[in-house]
Parts: structure tokens; sequence; C-alpha cells
């Protein structure tokens, strides 16, 4: 059994209405980090963050849902406060799945749910199909859960980051960490990121940067920024979506990630009549990308009103998390 580690430190910000808690467990490489609100016997909810994010995305949603369920953030491997992946190391999918099937072995959770923001939500929808199982219900925030790649597209990219990394690894000896003031180290992240707002930016360089001599440095991963060498096409994500057994919710911004990112053409059409034909609940909402960090008033009641639509009656599944939860 993985273990584990709960070094607990609570702490508020003008950024949170609601304490944490810092979420500590040990990898093989090193540890993961994360946050954790709630009290430990509450209803287990799994909080996912998008690429190059960390778990302070969800730093203003959690304190508008209900106090008395247990929310863990993590940040995922490379990001945030969590170790990076070995050296020599690939970030893909299916090893953020594994990051998750560690984590709640770790937290000895049987049944929970899952809110998944972009990334996140992918990696979300992977681990669904995976461990049935396992989970109740997700929340797809700004994602379709699955991103098919067109056939002719897996190999070149995984060509290209399989080159990327190898060039990467060939450099590590000159490569030097760029130190920013926080001004520019905000600005930078704005940059990449224009959908945040200023108040969201503060937010997640609370665990994107670290201060050192001179300034500051970004605590993730370069190499989270190479192509993914693991892609799955159409009949691969709708066979991965069929064996979703959870309820699912997606909540799609008109000026979120497909305002800008397009997917093959028919491709949403066809993911889209597929999470219908699973029931399902589709809404698209006025909004950004980051909607649920900018303004989570607007999706808050949403996702309180979706979770507690179907809430089994005192199941055995619920009574072992509230008798083995770790934290």
């Amino acid at each position: 059994m993985i273990p584990a580690f709960t070094s607990l430190r609570h702490f508020g910000t003008t950024t949170m209405r609601r304490a944490a808690s810092e979420f500590r467990m040990t990898v093989p490489w090193g540890e993961m980090r994360g946050q954790v609100w709630g009290p430990s016997h509450g209803r287990p909810v799994l909080c996912l963050h998008g690429w190059a994010d960390n778990s302070g995305s969800f730093n203003t949603l959690i304190p508008l849902l209900p106090k008395d369920w247990r929310f863990v953030a993590i940040d995922f491997p490379g990001h945030g406060f969590s170790s990076h992946r070995p050296d020599g190391c690939f970030y893909t999918f299916p090893l953020y799945v594994a990051d998750v099937r560690r984590v709640v072995e770790a937290l000895q959770w049987k049944r929970f749910s899952i809110i998944g923001h972009s990334m996140g939500g992918n990696v979300a929808g992977l681990f669904t199909a995976l461990y049935p199982e396992m989970v109740e219900d997700v929340v797809l925030l700004d994602t379709y859960g699955f991103l098919p790649t067109e056939v002719t597209d897996m190999f070149k990219n995984m060509r290209k980051g399989i080159d990327d990394q190898i060039h990467y690894d060939n450099m590590m000896g000159e490569r030097k960490e760029k130190v920013y003031t926080y001004e520019k180290a905000k600005e930078r992240l704005k940059v990449a990121n224009p959908s945040l707002s200023d108040q969201s930016a503060d937010i997640l360089l609370e665990r994107a940067v670290r201060e050192v001599e001179g300034g500051f440095i970004f605590t993730r991963d370069f190499r989270i920024n190479l192509k993914n060498i693991v892609n799955n096409n159409m009949p691969q994500c709708l066979y991965m979506l069929s064996l979703v057994k959870a309820r699912v919710m997606l909540l799609l911004a008109n000026e979120g990630l497909f305002k800008t990112y397009t997917l093959p053409n028919g491709y949403s059409d066809l993911i889209r009549k597929s999470w219908t034909d699973q029931k399902a609940t589709i809404l698209d909402i006025e909004g950004d990308h980051h909607i649920h960090l900018n303004k989570p008033e607007s999706v808050a009641s949403i996702i309180t009103d979706f979770l507690q639509s179907h809430r089994p009656d005192k199941t055995q599944s619920e009574f072992d998390n509230n008798q083995t939860s770790k934290l």
C-alpha cells in the first residue's frame, strides 16, 4: 500500500476565504504536493488543474462549494510545488493518470468525485475510463475530457516529442534558470494565459514561483512544454468515453479553450453526441477558459447542484471512505 503523508500546514491569504491545509505525499522521484479543504470525513472530491497551472486554480472556487465536503487539489508533477519527473522522463497523460492513482491510493479513497479543468479534465476522462468503479461523478471544466488527434499527426507528434526530449537532455548542462522580478514573472504568466485576471495570476503565482537570490524562478518543469508523445485518435477516444460509468457534466465556456483550439472537422460534434448518448449534462456558459478561477460564482452553484443531485444512499463505499481516509 502506498503510504499517505500529511504534513498539514494551515494558512490563509487574501486570495482565499477559507483555510486550506498543505497536502504532501512521497513518490519514488520525490513528493507530490497540493491543498486540502474540508473535514476528513467529508464527501471526497479530487480537483485536477490544467496544463501549466497548479492547485491554486481552485482557490476561489472551493470556498464557494459545500464546506462539509473534502476537497483535495493536487499539483501535478512538474507543476506547482510537486517534484519534477526524473531526468530523461516524458510528461504524458498515462503518467498523469498513474499520478492520480497514486494519490487516491494514498488517500485510501474507494469512491470519489472529480472536478477537472482543461488538461486535468482530460486526465479525469482517461482515469474514469480506466477505473470506472472508483468515480461517482465528473465535472469537466472547459474540456471534452478527451481530445482526439488525427492518425497522421499522432506519429509526427511522437517523433517531435522524442527529438525535443533528447535535445533538452543534451543541453541540460548549459541551461540556467531565468530569474525574474515578481512583476515580470506575472507578466510572463499573463501573456501565456490571456484569460487570467490580475488577481488570478497572483493566486497561481503563489505556487508557480519561488524566491531566489535576485528575484523569482518558475517552479514548473520546462519539459511540460515539450510535445506530448502519447496521443489518441477518435476511435480510441470514443471507446474510452464509452467505458465511463460516472455521471458527467461538461461546462464549456463560450470564450474558452475551443475559441482558439480547433479540433479536426466534425470532431467536436461527434464527441458531444457521444457524451449526450452517455446521458452527460452539457452546458455552454458565458466566460473564458479560467472562468472557475476568475469568476467562480458563475459556476459554483451549477457544480454544487450537479454533484448534489444524485447522492448515493449511505453506501458501503462512503462508509469505507469515512473510516479509512487519511487526509
